[in-house]
């Protein structure tokens, strides 16, 4: 599992917006920022889109005013996580889709649901400083407070 003092991994993202298909890597993301990756489950599913995805939503403006940039990532394909983006109204959040699940299986923080979901993220946070990570927040099974939008702000 990825620790504090580890470099993301690297890997390329696709991203869709109303402009068409995009790809960036780690490298580009994330070199020179302050950001917290928080990952979820699934796109659409409750816990994600009731409370950890709209926690973010909600708190956005604070993590700006501290200068972090704020990314959520699922194993979820990127036609789902750019609807899942407009349905709670999260333009400012970067949706990292994360389709084979290679990313969430680098950081060592991937999860097998089986025939519920298939490969997907455990439920965490990361605090990223120029692509390295400064801090892990990894829930325990069904749990949702070390990840949240209210404890990753009291980090930064």
């Amino acid at each position: 599992m990825i620790k504090t003092g580890d470099a993301l991994p690297g890997h390329e993202f696709t991203f869709v917006t109303d402009s068409g298909k995009s790809t960036a890597d780690t490298q580009t993301l994330f070199s020179g920022k302050k950001a917290v990756i928080f990952a979820v489950p699934g796109a659409f599913t409750p816990t994600c889109s009731q409370a950890h995805l709209p926690g973010f939503v909600a708190l956005e403006d604070e993590f700006q005013r501290k200068g972090v940039a704020l990314f959520c990532l699922s194993v979820n394909d990127a036609f789902v996580m750019r609807a899942w983006q407009q349905q709670q109204n999260a333009e400012a959040i970067t949706m990292l889709a994360d389709g084979a699940g290679s990313f969430t299986q680098a950081l060592g923080l991937a999860k097998d649901t089986g025939e519920f979901g298939g490969l997907r993220a455990q439920r965490f946070a990361l605090l990223v400083d120029d692509g390295v990570v400064t801090q892990v927040c990894v829930e325990a099974p069904g749990q949702f407070e070390v990840s949240s939008a209210e404890a990753m702000l009291k980090l930064v």
